[in-house]
């Protein structure tokens, strides 16, 4: 009799266990707050979902190429590859206004191998900011289309209101209790007395 009852113990136990599992799992709480896809930040378009428009102009013929890329996208046109790592606009309530992209610019040299000639920021407004420096192409940002959460942002609080209110919760509880030294503190050890005169006279 007792050979049944360990094994039928043992399933009881593995059973209210498993059980035990599944009440804990139902009562786990759920976060509805987490959205299915990551947004910018503050209201801000994600980069993922901005899109630059580039021109490309062939230096040789002077033909002008536009191109519609997103963040990570490129386009191949004759020789050139030009990719759109990024694109920024600046917001609306800033005093200068500019329109920047990040891109790349690979040539097809004539041995068939590609070239990197450009990788940085170029900006519509300023294009003396960052140079294109390639004598059959050039590159620049004509638009990048992103928003901005309606309004200025409210101003952070300033510094020195902080700090003039701790100074003088700090001053007012060294008033209370005076500062004590600290107990891990090095102290000098006491210098021993010299030896007397009997005891320099017994040795």
């Amino acid at each position: 009799m007792r050979k049944f009852q360990a094994p039928l113990l043992i399933a009881l136990a593995l059973a209210a266990c498993g059980k035990g599992a599944q009440q804990q799992n139902a009562m786990a709480p759920v976060n509805k707050n987490v959205p299915a896809t990551a947004g910018g930040q503050g209201g801000v378009t994600p980069m993922a979902q901005r899109v630059a428009v580039l021109g490309i102009l062939n230096k040789r013929n002077g033909i002008v190429q536009n191109v519609t890329l997103r963040p990570g996208q490129s386009v191949r046109w004759k020789d050139v590859i030009v990719r759109l790592r990024a694109c920024e606009k600046t917001a609306p309530w800033e005093e200068e206004q500019l329109t920047g992209a990040f891109v790349q610019l690979d040539v097809q040299r004539s041995d068939k191998k590609w070239n990197r000639v450009f990788s940085g920021w170029v900006y519509k407004e300023s294009p003396s900011l960052n140079v294109v420096e390639n004598p059959v192409y050039d590159v620049w940002p004509k638009s990048c289309a992103m928003t901005y959460p309606a309004g200025r942002p409210a101003p952070a609080a300033p510094a020195s209101s902080s700090n003039r209110s701790s100074a003088a919760k700090s001053g007012g509880a060294s008033e209370r209790a005076p500062a004590t030294p600290s107990t891990n503190a090095a102290e000098p050890a006491p210098a021993t007395p010299p030896p007397s005169a009997a005891e320099s006279n017994a040795t």
